[in-house]
């Protein structure tokens, strides 16, 4: 089992991101709206809160792992560039002290 969830894709893209967002907040809103008519046609105060806890359930179960349809936009990283500085070693290095005004 433990190769299985190895193979899950593990990242989620900005766009990914803004859609699971959007649908959590929607399916919570949905599920409020739904549990307050309830509340109010049945005043049973019990099943408003299962079906409020039940959106929120579906919610995170649809938004919280890394499904993959949060990751169709990757992000295309810049290639590495060579900036001509050469690394130091740290006893090289001079330090640069702030003057002390008195």
């Amino acid at each position: 089992m433990l190769e299985h969830l190895s193979s899950l894709p593990r990242q989620m893209d900005y766009k990914g991101q803004k859609l699971a967002e959007q649908m959590f907040q929607g399916i919570i809103l949905f599920s409020v709206t739904v549990g307050f008519i309830h509340r109010y046609v049945a005043e049973y105060f019990r099943w408003t809160v299962c079906i409020v806890m039940a959106g929120f359930a579906f919610s995170c179960l649809l938004t919280l792992p890394p499904w993959p349809i949060y990751g169709r936009h990757p992000l295309k990283w810049l290639p590495v560039q060579d900036s001509g500085i050469e690394d130091k070693k740290p006893g090289e290095r001079k330090i640069k002290r702030l003057a002390k005004n008195n």
